[in-house]
């Protein structure tokens, strides 16, 4: 019976303790140089105790020109290494593994912190309110940026962490690159999906070059990016095979851009989903063929003790990560499950649900307040889906601080504390 507290061993040899993972949260905990915090340490010191298989810090960018949010840490060369080493420490003696997600934006940054225009593929803005053109990389910028995926990686592990993940989901730069709303070059970086998926692939050939072979290699993948025309799930599929024949540890699956954000649980979702909770099992379900050995971890919408193990099935802890077939018992849709905005609030979910503690997780819903007015500015979902998240930052910054979350906390509160940490481009939903 594979439950949630079944190891499970990936294909470079790493072990993890069992099957949930603290997914990514931006924590926006950096300093305006891209730094370590205390206040970061602390963070992740609360999570190291909290019974985790794996923790996935938030979005770590490759290039300081280039950052998502205000407090984005930013690894581009071993300048701040006694710092991320401070960062790792916690876990050392945790026995659960730490992975850095990598990131770079793409023209998602925000213009505001890296003071320079964003780059993308081709020179095709975002279809939101607050985007900017960007400017279409060179062939030399392309290489250029894949090395820095490659050297922040390198670092990582000269610091301690585990493994890495890149980050090819919501709209990045790996996802622009992908889709061919995003993607028009005519190049050999674009043109059809063997040429938009080039770059992820060259990115993991980069990084498994300057890393040693039991340093983890993962991938958080779109399932798709929801827009005509767009990125589609049978693209996204012969892309997780391109990744399993180069030999990544770990797909998640997640969807959508900041221009269709379907990774928040919008209501259009069909009923059977909502009543399955997770918002992308049915995906996981369908790329396990693809995937081969590779595991599928999926994140989002995930409440229950009950369909987190039934996510899982009831395959036998020695049957083959990633395969559709088992020994024993019924495969299940993913073989990892991802908690996000949960360990936010309860930074020990993992250790209670583990223990049996805890069958179900109660989060409040954040709503913006004064809907009829807010309504007439901008679609309420959207701007209740970027509250929320910023909600949950708030919870990321008490804990950095060494306080408790405090879940009682109003909406206009997080209002005022998002609109000053993010300025117009605060009830953009963004994540890690």
């Amino acid at each position: 019976m594979t439950d949630l507290g079944t190891p499970l061993d990936l294909p470079c040899g790493q072990r993890l303790p069992n099957r949930l993972m603290k997914s990514a949260l931006s924590e926006a905990l950096g300093t305006s140089t891209g730094a370590p915090t205390r206040r970061l340490e602390r963070l992740y010191d609360a999570w190291a105790g909290g019974g985790w298989g794996l923790v996935v810090t938030g979005n770590v960018m490759v290039d300081l020109r280039h950052r998502g949010e205000p407090g984005n840490v930013v690894v581009e060369d071993d300048r701040h290494l006694d710092a991320l080493r401070r960062w790792a420490a916690g876990f050392r003696a945790s026995g659960t593994p730490l992975w850095m997600q990598v990131n770079h934006p793409g023209r998602q940054a925000n213009v505001l912190v890296g003071r320079t225009r964003p780059v993308a593929p081709s020179a095709v803005a975002a279809d939101v309110a607050v985007a900017t053109r960007p400017r279409a990389l060179s062939e030399t910028e392309i290489r250029e940026t894949i090395e820095r995926y490659a050297a922040t990686a390198a670092v990582a592990e000269a610091a301690g962490f585990d493994g890495v993940q890149v980050h090819g989901a919501h709209g990045y730069l790996v996802t622009q690159f992908l889709s061919p709303r995003s993607n028009q070059r005519t190049d050999g970086w674009g043109g059809d999906p063997e040429r938009r998926r080039r770059f992820v692939l060259e990115v993991v050939r980069a990084i498994r070059e300057r890393v040693s072979p039991g340093f983890a290699v993962g991938i958080k993948l779109n399932s798709a990016d929801f827009q005509r025309g767009g990125f589609t799930e049978s693209e996204s599929r012969e892309v997780v095979a391109a990744l399993a024949e180069e030999g990544i540890d770990l797909l998640e699956v997640s969807g959508g851009t900041y221009e269709s954000p379907v990774m928040f649980g919008p209501d259009t979702r069909r009923a059977s989903t909502r009543e399955r909770e997770a918002y992308f099992l049915e995906y996981a379900a369908s790329v396990r063929d693809a995937a081969g050995a590779v595991p599928v971890a999926v994140t989002g919408g995930f409440r229950t003790r009950a369909a987190m193990t039934a996510a899982l099935g009831s395959s036998t802890p020695g049957s083959t990560p990633g395969s559709t077939e088992t020994s024993t018992g019924t495969p299940g849709e993913c073989d990892v499950i991802g908690l996000g905005r949960p360990a936010s609030a309860y930074p020990h979910v993992a250790r209670d649900l583990l223990d049996g503690r805890l069958e179900r997780i109660e989060l409040p819903a954040v709503r913006v307040g004064a809907r009829r007015l807010v309504g007439r500015l901008a679609p309420l979902h959207t701007v209740d889906s970027a509250l929320d998240l910023s909600w949950h930052t708030d919870q990321l910054h008490r804990l950095g601080a060494g306080r408790a979350p405090d879940l009682a906390r109003p909406w206009w509160r997080t209002a005022v504390t998002a609109t000053l940490r993010n300025g117009p481009g605060a009830f953009v939903p963004k994540r890690g």
